[in-house]
């Protein structure tokens, strides 16, 4: 009720440090305000009076008194810091009389007339909206007559004029005097901050950090004091610590013979606080001690706002202090260390989300940039390359030593050869869970999709991006983190982590009870997320071992077999690929369970698309029409070329022929997972065959590998019987052949909800239920989720018929209530049935602490999430434990008073 600039107010006041007096409007005001059309209600009014009565008693002033006037500052107050997005309106009280009484009260009509010129300036901006240029083009205008180049060296005789000149355009503008009532000017200034909480910078502000926008803003009216009185008086702005890096020691600047809004509007150069202790030695020191009262008090960082007058320190707020990632976990074990605070409330300081900053690249934002555009940032971090249009080249300019940057209208299983290759991936199309996304953030890199400003011509090899034509070979950067695209190579900081950030995740696995996996395809991303504290891999996509430029072809020769005989040639091609990369992931991950799923997209993913297939043959065909018309070869030449088009036209043929008998009308909901299995067995019995030779080879050398098959898509209990089967018959006949045991267990991903609606059946087949909330998520609202976020979805967000975007935030009431009747009716049959979930919601900390509420077993997301899992669950144990302990408190004092 009170918004955090009045509650720290009001406890810098009980605590007895100098705070100018004031009374606070709440919360509750400003939804009356806004219900009632923005107007203030008569009680409002009536209460306003008699809090300016109190002031006026405490303080000896009148409010309007020609010759001692009160002068006020009216600020918002929000209940979640927005720094900046709200208005501000100050040395209000003032008009043509009380400023003069202000001049002869303290003998100083320069100051009068400058707090005078800045009360106009401020109540037009914020209450009359008048733009702020306007009064600023006046100032520049006296200040050039004057010869000055700084507004303290303006003369009264110049602020007079400034503040007839104000006056008149005041008028001129709203077509009535400014007015001189300090009533009146009060209910506008209240009503105009309140008015402020719905502005466009503050919306987006809201939007940005998941504000809710039904709390609105209190209103703080506090008695003014004065810092532009001397040079024994000043302003500033300070932190108790370094809100960058976090390390000791008071942090801030200030200007002496100032008013609050010259420090942040960058009219003067402010000073670091440190000269204060030359300029007002004594004030310093003091300034040192409440600092230092605060933070202990507070037991966090404080961003305190001060002002002196005439040689009094008065503090105006104190609030925690925004800060950097690496400052917040520094400042979180820093402060465990030095007793202020326990583990838990430590762990509880650091948002997981800004873990981000630390596991990534980042943009040096010092350097000098060139913003073209900005998307979605879909996967952080930072990087810059020379444009490549197509994944092929991508990984053929890599080879020649170049760096690239792959831009595509989107991405598909295709290029995942040059996303591998590149450092960073842009696409026009696509949201943050889109193909370029997820794979990009699974092999953590840097990501921009969506960027509506981006246009490919493939044909000319360049693209616009923003106004900008950039061809292929041009440098761009992006940031990953949010969503820019710069022209040219931006200098990046390579991330580093720290003792602190090490400890901090030590703290966070004696809290967690969630177990966290990773998602990874390949050895390497197993080492990387064991290294980053995975448990396990939660998710082995085995499609992607089969996108590499070696695999593709016989890839393709397995799907185009005209028999069985000839598929099985081509799995007995790719069994040994698929063995070497199991036998890598299990060898990385040893001791540790590995989640592998069998094949899951349809076919026609591996081969070209029909619109490439039928551009092809239009291209052939027109040259073989007319095989002279662009020749002028030798025959023989000419008869080569010939014969080599005839080929490449009759393998194009075949290939389109195959493509339109796979084409599917809704490829998602088609022929994939297990359906592909029970169709084509050969392919599970391969992929089961390599996986369990693998293991049996580990077993060979006394490593401990711990596979688990995951069968995909099973939407009826059947479907899993008969892959179980088929899953078990070829382990026994490895086992037999190697002369070892094999126990596997075999388990299914819950992402149809019929699946989670009969999972008391399935649970019967299945040793583990892994939920595959991304596809789960799709077919329970009915979205498609690259149409979905490419064309409605913003709409929907920005519109609020969603409040979260449900493949970024897990959707509790819908997909979450799928997952708890899963949850519930598969460990009815199978108590110990393990339960986790490897969408992208996996490393999310909504969704980490929904899976800890339902006492899930584990989470599984991409390797650079896993520090951020491990910290969103030990959140979500901490919270339940606070919540548990207030709820016995509760249940203990109705007890007591039962009695």
């Amino acid at each position: 009720m009170l918004g955090g600039k009045g509650a720290s107010l009001a406890e810098m006041t009980r605590a007895g440090l100098p705070v100018p007096p004031g009374f606070v409007i709440t919360t509750r005001a400003c939804h009356a305000f806004r219900e009632h059309g923005g107007a203030l209600l008569p009680d409002m009014v009536d209460e306003i009076a008699q809090e300016i009565r109190k002031l006026e008693r405490v303080t000896g002033k009148g409010f309007g008194a020609a010759d001692n006037p009160l002068l006020v500052s009216v600020r918002s107050g929000a209940p979640i810091s927005m720094p900046g997005m709200m208005d501000t309106v100050l040395n209000l009280g003032l008009n043509d009389s009380t400023v003069v009484g202000l001049a002869k009260k303290t003998a100083n009509a320069r100051f009068a007339y400058d707090s005078y010129r800045r009360f106009i300036q401020m109540f037009g901006d914020v209450v009359l909206g008048i733009p702020h240029y306007k009064f600023e083009q006046i100032l520049t205008d006296v200040k050039q007559q004057e010869n000055v180049a700084v507004d303290q060296h303006l003369t009264e005789d110049a602020l007079q004029r400034i503040v007839a000149s104000y006056l008149d355009l005041v008028e001129q503008e709203t077509e009535r005097p400014f007015p001189q009532d300090p009533i009146e000017q009060l209910h506008h200034a209240i009503g105009a901050v309140f008015g402020s909480w719905d502005n466009p910078r503050a919306v987006v502000y809201r939007q940005i950090h998941n504000i809710p926008d039904t709390l609105g803003t209190a209103v703080n009216v506090q008695s003014m004091v004065f810092g532009n009185m001397g040079e024994d008086s000043g302003t500033g702005v300070a932190f108790t610590r370094n809100p960058s890096t976090g390390e000791r020691g008071v942090f801030g600047e200030y200007l002496t013979n100032a008013q609050g809004e010259d420090v942040v509007a960058g009219i003067r150069t402010p000073k670091p606080i440190a000269e204060m202790a030359r300029d007002l030695p004594e004030i310093y020191e003091q300034f040192l001690g409440v600092c230092r009262q605060l933070e202990e008090h507070y037991r966090d960082v404080q961003d305190i706002e001060f002002t002196v007058e005439q040689g009094t320190l008065y503090m105006l707020q104190t609030r925690s202090a925004k800060r950097t990632a690496q400052a917040a976990v520094k400042i979180a074990v820093d402060l465990v260390n030095e007793g202020l605070i326990t583990r838990e409330t430590a762990l509880l300081r650091v948002d997981p989300d800004q873990l981000v900053q630390l596991l990534h690249p980042a943009i040096d934002e010092r350097a000098a940039t060139t913003t073209l555009a900005t998307g979605l940032p879909a996967s952080p971090g930072a990087a810059w390359g020379r444009v490549v249009f197509d994944a092929d080249d991508a990984a053929q300019w890599v080879k020649n030593g170049e760096q690239v940057l792959l831009v595509r209208t989107e991405t598909t299983p295709e290029d995942i050869h040059g996303i591998q290759a590149a450092a960073g991936i842009l696409t026009s199309r696509g949201g943050m869970t889109s193909h370029a996304a997820v794979v990009a953030r699974g092999m953590g890199k840097p990501c921009v999709c969506g960027c509506d400003a981006l246009t490919i011509d493939p044909s000319n090899r360049a693209c616009v991006i923003g106004h900008q034509v950039v061809k292929e070979g041009d440098i761009v950067s992006i940031d990953g983190a949010t969503g820019r695209v710069f022209l040219g190579a931006v200098p990046v900081r390579e991330p580093e982590l720290s003792e602190e950030f090490k400890t901090l995740l030590q703290w966070a696995d004696e809290s967690r009870t969630l177990n966290v996996r990773a998602n990874a395809d390949n050895p390497e991303d197993a080492s990387r997320a064991r290294a980053f504290g995975a448990e396990g891999i939660g998710l082995c996509r085995t499609e992607h071992m089969f996108m590499s430029a070696d695999r593709v072809p016989v890839v393709q020769s397995m799907i185009l077999a005209g028999s069985t005989a000839e598929r099985e040639q081509a799995l007995e091609r790719l069994l040994p690929m698929q063995q070497g990369d199991f036998y890598g992931i299990l060898k990385a991950m040893d001791g540790l369970p590995v989640t592998i799923r069998l094949l899951d997209p349809p076919l026609h993913e591996f081969l070209p698309s029909l619109e490439e297939l039928i551009a092809r043959r239009a291209t052939l065909l027109a040259y073989l029409d007319n095989p002279t018309a662009s020749d002028s070869d030798a025959d023989d030449a000419r008869v080569q070329r010939l014969n080599a088009e005839l080929a490449e036209l009759a393998e194009v043929e075949t290939l389109l022929a195959k493509v339109r008998a796979l084409h599917e009308l809704n490829p998602m909901l088609g022929h994939r997972g297990c359906r592909l299995g029970l169709t084509f067995p050969e392919i599970y019995e391969m992929q089961a065959r390599a996986i369990f030779q693998a293991t049996a080879q580990l077993l060979q050398e006394g490593l401990h590998p711990m596979p688990e098959v995951m069968i995909p898509l099973v939407g009826h209990v059947e479907e899993l019987r008969r892959m179980r089967a088929l899953v078990e018959r070829v382990a026994r006949q490895v086992a037999t052949e190697q002369g070892i045991e094999l126990h596997c267990p075999i388990g299914t991903m819950i992402e149809v909800p019929r699946a989670a609606l009969t999972a008391n059946e399935i649970a019967t087949e299945a040793e583990f239920f892994s939920f595959g909330t991304n596809d789960l998520t799709q077919t329970t609202f009915g979205y498609s989720r690259d149409d979905a976020e490419g064309k409605f979805l913003q709409t929907y967000l920005h519109e609020k018929v969603l409040l979260e975007n449900p493949f970024a935030v897990l959707d509790v009431d819908g997909v979450g209530a799928l997952v708890a009747i899963a949850a519930e009716k598969g460990r009815h049959v199978r108590p110990n049935l393990k339960l986790g979930i490897c969408g992208e919601h996996g490393g999310e900390k909504h969704s980490i602490a929904f899976c800890h509420d339902n006492q899930l077993n584990y989470v599984s997301c991409s390797p650079f999430r896993v520090p951020i899992a491990r910290l969103a669950a030990a959140h979500a144990a901490i919270q339940q434990t606070r919540r548990e302990s207030v709820s016995d408190e509760g249940a203990m004092a109705r007890v007591v008073l039962s009695r």
